[in-house]
């Protein structure tokens, strides 16, 4: 599976993907490894592994990069706003989820 694959993935398959290192997803995101430190730091992404050279990020986070930058390119919003932002939609999904469920 390449980088590109993943990118094009719908977002429910993202958990179940194989892992990116920090370099794959700067690259699949077109951003620096700064400022996915700086995202790993506001707790907006997790990777497994302790030191950055062993990080690896499921496609999730992919997904949660991408968001971030649109969110900051599009309304200017700051990592903490966008913190939020995607723990208000993760709990929309998951209420719509439970509705759908009864």
């Amino acid at each position: 599976m390449t980088i590109h694959d993943l990118t094009e993935m719908p977002v429910d398959n993202l958990d179940e993907t194989p892992v990116l290192t920090l370099g794959e997803l700067c690259r699949a995101c077109t951003v620096h490894a700064e400022w996915v430190i700086e995202l790993v730091d506001e707790g907006i992404i997790e990777p497994s592994g302790r030191r950055r050279e062993q990080w690896r990020f499921y496609g999730a986070s992919l997904h949660r990069v991408k968001v971030v930058k649109r969110l900051q390119r599009d309304l200017g919003v700051n990592l903490a706003g966008a913190a939020l932002a995607l723990e208000l939609m993760d709990e929309v999904a998951r209420l719509r989820q439970k509705v759908g469920e009864n």
